[in-house]
C-alpha cells in the first residue's frame, strides 16, 4: 500500500546539512509538517524561514542528550498533535584530517560514536511510542560504510554499521504493530562530509581513488538522495541505496568484504598513505 506523506508529521535530526534540508524540502513539497532540529537553533531557523510558518518546527536538540531529544519530542507533538515519521540522520565525522585507529584523538573518535550511534538510538527510542501509535515509520541515515571497508573513518563506519543492524532489528520487531523501519545507505554526496575525499585532502583523495573503482567514484547531490529517501517512504521499503549502482556491492557485500579488507591490506601504494597519514596527523 502507498503511505500517504501528505499532512504527515515528520521529525528530522541533522536537518541543517546538506541530506537533512533536501530531505526536509522534499517532504514539505508533497505536503509534510516538518519538526527541524539540529545542534543550532540558527542552522535550523534559517531552513524554517524556507517555509511556512503553520507547517514547520524549528528547535535546537543535541541527539546526545536524552532530555533534549525528549523535550523537542514533546514540544512536537503538543504543536501538530502527532509524529508520524522519525528521520535520524544527525551525523558527524572527524573535524579535520582523517585519522587511524592508531593515531586518532580518544575523545574524537567516542564523540563520533556518540552522535552516531547512540544518537539515532536515543532518537529512536524516545519517538517511537509516537510512530507506534501511528503505524508511523522510522528512517536512518547509514551509508555505504555499513558494508565497505571503514579504514581511516573508523568511528564513523562503525555507527553506520551499528545503526543499520539497529534499524534492521526494528523493522522485525515493528511489523506485527503496522508501523515500519527503513535503512538509508547513500553513497558519496556532496555534503562537507565528503569534502577531504574530493580533493579537500591529497593523501585521502589519492585513497579513494586507489580503493574504488571508476564507476564506484563519483558523488550525487543531496537532492537526488532525497528523491530516493522520498520514494522509500511512500513504499516504506526496508533499504533505500542511493545511487543504484551501490545495490549489487550491498547485495554482494560478503564476497566484496573479503575481496576489498584483503585488497587494501596488500595495495603498497595504500599502505605508504597510511603511513603518511599518520606521520603528517599524528596525535
Amino acid at each position: 500500500m502507498i503511505y500517504n506523506i501528505k499532512d504527515k508529521v515528520v521529525l528530522i535530526t541533522g536537518a541543517s546539512g546538506g541530506i537533512g534540508a533536501a530531505c526536509a524540502r522534499e517532504l514539505y513539497e508533497h505536503g509534510a509538517k516538518l519538526i527541524l532540529t539540529d545542534i543550532t537553533q540558527s542552522s535550523v531557523e534559517i531552513l524554517a524561514s524556507e517555509f511556512s510558518k503553520e507547517r514547520v518546527l524549528a528547535k535546537a536538540m543535541d541527539v546526545t542528550d536524552w532530555e533534549s531529544i525528549k523535550q523537542v519530542t514533546s514540544l512536537a507533538v503538543s504543536t501538530f498533535g502527532k509524529i508520524d515519521i522519525v528521520f535520524a540522520n544527525a551525523g558527524i565525522s572527524w573535524k579535520e584530517s582523517a585519522y587511524t585507529i592508531f593515531n586518532c584523538d580518544e575523545s574524537e573518535f567516542e564523540k563520533i560514536l556518540d552522535v552516531d550511534l547512540l544518537g539515532v538510538w536515543r532518537t529512536i527510542k524516545s519517538t517511537l511510542p509516537e510512530i507506534v501509535k501511528n503505524k508511523g515509520q522510522v528512517v536512518v541515515t547509514s551509508s555505504i560504510y555499513a558494508f565497505t571497508n571503514g579504514m581511516c573513518n573508523a568511528p564513523y563506519a562503525t555507527s553506520k554499521a551499528g545503526i543499520e543492524m539497529l534499524t534492521r532489528s526494528l523493522r522485525a520487531e515493528l511489523a506485527g504493530k503496522c508501523a515500519s523501519a527503513s535503512v538509508l545507505y547513500p553513497g558519496w554526496i556532496t555534503t562537507p562530509l565528503t569534502k577531504g575525499v574530493f580533493g579537500g585532502d591529497n593523501l585521502t583523495t589519492k585513497m579513494r581513488e586507489m580503493g574504488f573503482p571508476p564507476f564506484l567514484r563519483k558523488a550525487i547531490p543531496p537532492e537526488k538522495v532525497a528523491k530516493a529517501f522520498l520514494k522509500g517512504l511512500i513504499h516504506r521499503k526496508p533499504r533505500i541505496i542511493v545511487p543504484a549502482r551501490w545495490i549489487p556491492i550491498q547485495l554482494l557485500r560478503g564476497i566484496v568484504g573479503i575481496f576489498s579488507d584483503w585488497f587494501l591490506a596488500k595495495h603498497t601504494q595504500i599502505q605508504s598513505l597510511l603511513l603518511e597519514l599518520e606521520s603528517r596527523g599524528k596525535k
